[in-house]
């Protein structure tokens, strides 16, 4: 049985109710001066500081609004990326640039996803603004990736990402705490989606999604609540071929959670993946893996005994072609439940049709 979901009550500490103080001023500050596109626009985000499970999530959203027939342009900071200025990763076809220049999530998302076109800016205004002015054909929607907190943009649905390791984040704000903004800022979300459950069928979601909105009924919050399970496919190299069995393999990841990535690719292993694991490397969030990094990896796999090197699918862009080791991934997936799709759809149609009846001018 899955653990009751209690959040936190807001924190007494007066530092903290200061920190919560100015965000609430920044909010009320952009909500009249956020900049608004000619075209829907949809973030998917999270409260926390990395971790959230917001990416997998992200590339579902875009996966299944695609197949639904919408022309879709990701919108993203390009976190981590060199350089400045609005860079298009892909119009849909692969990504156009590397990792340097996009950042790792968005040269991820563009490779992931044929049919759906990436772009990235600081401003994500102006990159949408690009984005339809230079893709070939424009989108008809925008997703905004980790969006929640860039409120120079308007937005028509918001999303909101609880990670299920850790939904709430002990409800305290940075820096003594792991939240961006404090958790009455859910209040502002039209879903909520508790991410990252494990299991292979329903019955490890059922009722955590209502669970999830009931607990943040307490700070204001008032949409729905869903949950989303993280599917783990086989390990392959990147041309899509398969481990060779009883590969030994080195662990490596530069994320928020290697734990839970760590943890995924043992049981893997344990229950008749076809591979071993010989060791296990983690790097910061977000890694750039300088020299001094790759030498790391190489002598962590020499002293392992590892034939191959296993990492995320948002490691594997950063890393491939600099090492000479296999370098295979563990894809994994994003898997909302049916209700969750149910409700995007019928809240798209209703964002639409008020598209098409004009636009209100002020932003969220």
């Amino acid at each position: 049985m899955s653990p009751p979901l209690v959040a936190p009550p807001p924190p007494a500490s007066p530092w903290q109710r200061l920190y919560g103080g100015a965000h609430g001023l920044r909010r009320a500050w952009y909500r009249r001066r956020a900049e608004r596109l000619p075209r829907p626009v949809i973030s998917v985000g999270n409260l926390h500081w990395g971790g959230a499970g917001k990416t997998p999530l992200v590339a579902a959203v875009a996966a299944h609004l695609r197949d639904g027939g919408r022309r879709v342009c990701i919108l993203s900071r390009g976190y981590g990326r060199q350089g400045s200025g609005v860079v298009v990763v892909s119009t849909g076809e692969g990504p156009l640039v590397g990792p340097l220049r996009a950042g790792d999530e968005p040269v991820l998302l563009a490779g992931e996803l044929s049919g759906v076109a990436v772009v990235v800016g600081r401003r994500r205004a102006e990159a949408g603004r690009a984005a339809l002015e230079r893709l070939a054909e424009p989108p008809e929607l925008f997703l905004l990736d980790d969006g929640f907190s860039h409120l120079a943009l308007a937005r028509d649905l918001d999303v909101l990402a609880f990670p299920a390791a850790d939904p709430f984040a002990g409800g305290r704000l940075a820096p003594a705490g792991r939240l961006r903004e404090p958790l009455a800022a859910a209040a502002r979300a039209d879903a909520a989606v508790l991410t990252g459950l494990d299991g292979e069928g329903s019955g490890e979601t059922a009722g955590r999604g209502a669970a999830l909105a009931a607990a943040l009924a307490a700070h204001g919050f008032r949409g729905p609540g869903f949950a989303s399970r993280l599917v783990a496919a086989p390990p392959r190299f990147a041309p899509g071929r398969p481990l060779p069995a009883g590969a030994r393999v080195l662990l490596v990841a530069g994320i928020a959670r290697p734990e839970r990535f760590f943890a995924t690719a043992r049981r893997m292993a344990e229950s008749g993946g076809g591979f071993a694991v010989a060791g296990e490397l983690a790097f910061p969030d977000h890694h750039d893996f300088r020299e001094a990094s790759l030498e790391a990896i190489r002598r962590a796999a020499a002293e392992a005994g590892a034939e191959a090197l296993l990492v995320t699918s948002k490691d594997r862009v950063k890393l491939h072609g600099r090492l000479d080791l296999g370098l295979a991934e563990l894809p994994v997936a994003a898997q909302p439940e049916a209700a969750f799709w149910r409700w995007l759809d019928g809240r798209l149609a209703e964002v639409l049709a008020a598209a098409a009846g004009g636009r209100p001018e002020d932003g969220r």
